[in-house]
């Protein structure tokens, strides 16, 4: 008996310690790794929550901008790291819903070596053609592009991205071909557009609004009828009879494989409480940007049928990149 209340106090004394570490997270500095260059929609929002989450945190927050391989780069940073909460990667459904589909190698298993922490935005592709397009409206880019038989090109922030995989599946909705031309993340691939090198994108706005302004490219639809008000403005896809290439660019967190369901629970909701912040709300939504947030469990779900759904177009296109 005396053995028995030992042990049990024992057990007590030892989870104690490890109770207060957890509560104490985080206990340093803590990295957020963007998988995309300086000035793209996933820097703008890691760099908005990490402004907030410091405060809340007591410790500073580091983004590390680490572009490259559609994603794979930097999200395959958090997946090495140590299992503590202090690395953390912003990615996106490229890397994690479309890579395995599309790669016949993937450095990390996102289902295995990833926790999905929180949503943090979703957001439409907009569809934007440079100012040396003939076209204004989405008819006439859909009679324009079959018009050049394959002569089109069209820019992407990389390969296996939401961006590639949605211009691919309107193509093939419409009956029409054109060359991609990959970059390393959306700001190059909008200048691309905007100087002409390339004809039209899908991409999230932030890293078109400038070159609209300036009258150097045009957003011509909306690939979702979910759509901040920024957007409002633009026809959705669904509109032109085109409802098979709705999509999403969803982005969220992501923590090593093994990091303590208290650490993962406490940047859920502190995530959640910065999203929440009518500041950063109005912030977003002027990037055409829409806040989330949630629960881990709910953006496993939307991991896991988001994976199932481009998994098959990816298939039905015959898409493979190496």
């Amino acid at each position: 008996m005396l053995r028995r209340t030992l042990l049990a106090l024992a057990a007590t004394l030892v989870s104690v310690p490890l109770a207060q570490a957890q509560s104490a997270w985080p206990t340093k500095p803590v990295r957020i790794v963007v998988p995309a260059p300086a000035g793209s929609s996933l820097d703008i929002i890691a760099r908005l929550l990490g402004d907030k989450l410091k405060d809340r945190w007591g410790q500073a927050v580091v983004v590390e901008n680490k572009p490259g391989a559609g994603g794979m780069l930097g999200t395959d940073v958090a997946a090495k790291a140590a299992p503590d909460g202090h690395t953390i990667a912003l990615s996106f459904n490229g890397p994690i819903a479309f890579a395995p589909y599309l790669y016949a190698k993937v450095p990390y298993d996102a289902a295995k070596d990833l926790v999905p922490v929180v949503m943090t935005t979703s957001q439409p592709n907009v569809l934007a053609v440079g100012a040396h397009v003939p076209v204004k409206t989405l008819a006439e880019f859909i009679a324009w592009a079959k018009a050049k038989n394959g002569a089109m090109n069209y820019s992407s922030l990389g390969n296996g991205s939401s961006a590639h995989l949605t211009m691919e599946l309107f193509l093939a909705e419409i009956g029409a071909k054109a060359q991609h031309i990959p970059f390393n993340g959306s700001p190059p691939a909008a200048l691309a557009v905007a100087q002409g090198e390339a004809d039209a994108c899908f991409m999230v706005a932030p890293a078109l609004m400038a070159h609209v302004r300036n009258n150097k490219a045009r957003l011509l639809a909306v690939s979702s009828t979910q759509h901040p008000d920024s957007l409002k403005d633009l026809p959705t896809l669904a509109s032109a009879g085109l409802k098979n290439v709705e999509s999403l660019a969803w982005n969220g967190l992501f923590v090593a494989a093994g990091t303590p369901e208290a650490v993962v629970a406490k940047i859920n909701a502190d995530v959640n409480a910065t999203l929440a912040d009518p500041a950063v709300k109005s912030a977003l939504d002027a990037q055409g940007l829409t806040p989330v947030g949630g629960s881990a469990a709910a953006f496993r779900q939307v991991v896991a049928s988001d994976s199932a759904r481009w998994g098959a177009v990816i298939r039905q296109l015959g898409l493979k990149l190496d």
